[in-house]
């Protein structure tokens, strides 16, 4: 089964009419390249110029969609062109065939072309030279350098240059694709970031309250009532204070995206005092230097906080223990609780924690385990961090 030609393009159709046309044209006038007494002309008369002149019209129907089909047979008709009075169009249609050729080809298939041209330039030159020896015959050269040489360094050049160009394109498109993925990547970053941060700041202080307003709705005791209130204010106000702290940073435009009010390791004190408050049974023992990258000492606080929460959230009745001991360039903090269902109101959790904990760790490259462990005492929950201590830059690890 026969593979029908492709369908010529638009352009191709107007220049091969046009070519048509203007080569009748010249026909019709008597315009030849040739004198009817010139010694090359082996099929003397008007009409045979218009055979070549059709199949060379035909042939610019192929310079888009089949360019080396089209210079082939452009070649054959221009050969017969030659024996006879010729037409200046038919050279012109030509020297388009080859330019086309180069331009439209596969890179090997142009670079052929070229050569092709080349060699035959200089044979054009040398052999007439050669064989004449007037200086005459350098026009040999110079025809067939202007038919075929220079249309085909004309397509290349226009190739290239075209060749650049779409490498160019194609190198800001992914420039493009990149930034874009850039920014995707940020914002679904910056929105982690809020994410633990406003978790950590404020599931504390929610979770006392849910706590001790179910205590305080369950038992009918006016103190029972009046201190679950009294946790429940300070809570409250702990909370607002720390969105306020929030909502600042989100609107800091300065650049300072971690205010010097961040929490560091010398609050722990305050935040164990906070969940003592809030009914848990805490025990702090820490053993640090003095001043640590403030990264580490962010993501050490904002560890211990969660911990507080979920063992006040789900531990059961016991002693809670906070460790954090700085050994060999890294800050180990460990977390024990009591494992079991807690005897009081719970409050609801969805493991948002131990992701946020997760995260924290990992953007400082240290290592993070948590879960039940059996001990002397029974069976615990334990947290247990590695935070390197090197110098971070400073800020949220986030």
């Amino acid at each position: 089964m026969a593979v029908p030609l492709p369908r010529p393009h638009p352009d191709d159709v107007r220049i091969a009419c046009a070519g048509l046309l203007g080569g009748l044209l010249l026909w019709g006038v008597g315009l030849g390249v040739r004198g009817p007494r010139d010694p090359i002309i082996l099929w003397d008369g008007r009409w045979p110029i218009l055979v070549p002149l059709v199949v060379m019209a035909g042939c610019e129907l192929l310079r888009r969609t089949c360019p080396r089909t089209g210079l082939l047979i452009g070649v054959a008709a221009l050969t017969v062109d030659t024996i006879t009075q010729g037409n200046l169009v038919t050279w012109v249609m030509f020297t388009d065939l080859v330019y086309a050729a180069v331009l439209y080809s596969t890179p090997v298939a142009a670079r052929r072309v070229l050569w092709t041209a080349g060699v035959m330039t200089v044979v054009g030159t040398v052999v007439p030279l050669a064989a004449w020896r007037k200086p005459e015959a350098l026009l040999v050269g110079v025809v067939v350098g202007l038919v075929a040489f220079t249309p085909a360094a004309t397509g290349w050049i226009v190739r290239n240059h075209r060749d650049a160009a779409e490498a160019a394109r194609l190198r800001a498109e992914q420039t493009a694709l990149l930034a874009e993925m850039d920014r995707t990547q940020a914002v679904t970053a910056e929105r982690a970031r809020m994410a633990r941060e406003l978790h950590d700041m404020v599931a504390n202080h929610l979770s006392a309250i849910a706590i001790h307003s179910t205590a305080a709705l369950s038992l009918d005791d006016p103190k029972t009532t009046q201190d679950a209130l009294a946790v429940i204010r300070e809570n409250s106000v702990e909370g607002l204070a720390e969105m306020r702290r929030l909502i600042g940073i989100l609107r800091d435009d300065s650049g300072d995206l971690e205010p010097a009010a961040a929490p560091t390791l010398d609050g722990l004190g305050a935040l164990v005092e906070g969940a003592r408050a809030n009914g848990l049974d805490v025990g702090l023992d820490t053993e640090h230097a003095d001043s640590l990258p403030a990264p580490v000492e962010l993501a050490a606080y904002r560890i211990v906080q969660e911990c507080l929460t979920n063992a006040l959230k789900h531990a059961g009745p016991g002693h809670v223990t906070v460790t954090l001991r700085q050994r060999d360039g890294s800050l180990a903090i460990a977390v024990i609780s009591p494992y079991g269902r807690q005897d009081g109101p719970r409050a609801p959790g969805s493991g948002a924690g131990l992701v946020g904990m997760r995260e924290r760790t990992a953007l400082l490259g240290g290592t993070f385990e948590a879960g039940p462990e059996d001990s002397v005492d029974g069976k615990i929950w334990a947290v247990r961090v590695t935070l390197p201590v090197t110098d971070h830059p400073q800020g949220d690890p986030e």
